[in-house]
């Protein structure tokens, strides 16, 4: 029984290694258009375009603030710190968790995947400073 296993191993190990020796062909987009060119455009729709997107902002931790996005009322992002930085204080706003919501779904509604806010993107909305 052990020796029909060895065979067997050294079987696909040789038909492997002659396999990896056998000449690999291609052909080229000239024999099989005639010379022609082809462009197809693949692009697909942004799904996320004229999705049904929602926030809602959420009470977090010490009296701060986070947000939920949700796509069709499904959650999609569930936010309640401040993205990017240690520790989980959310916004001290309101106003200050919506502006980043709303950045977020920008970013979503333009399929950038995933949809992040880094620490330049909340200094330059001006979200860091405690009201």
């Amino acid at each position: 029984m052990g020796n029909n296993k060895t065979l067997i191993f050294f079987s696909v190990l040789l038909m492997l290694f002659i396999m990896a020796c056998l000449p690999t062909t291609s052909i080229s987009a000239d024999e099989t258009t005639g010379g022609k060119e082809i462009k197809k455009d693949f692009q697909q729709k942004n799904p996320y375009a004229d999705a049904k997107i929602t926030i809602k902002i959420i009470p977090s931790i010490r009296k701060t603030f986070g947000y939920n996005i949700l796509l069709y009322g499904k959650p999609l992002v569930h936010q309640p710190n401040i993205p990017g930085l240690p520790g989980n204080d959310g916004f001290a706003t309101k106003e200050q968790a919506q502006k980043v919501a709303e950045f977020v779904v920008k970013k979503i509604r333009n399929n950038e995947m995933p949809p992040t806010a880094t620490i330049d993107d909340l200094n330059n909305m001006s979200v860091l400073e405690k009201d």
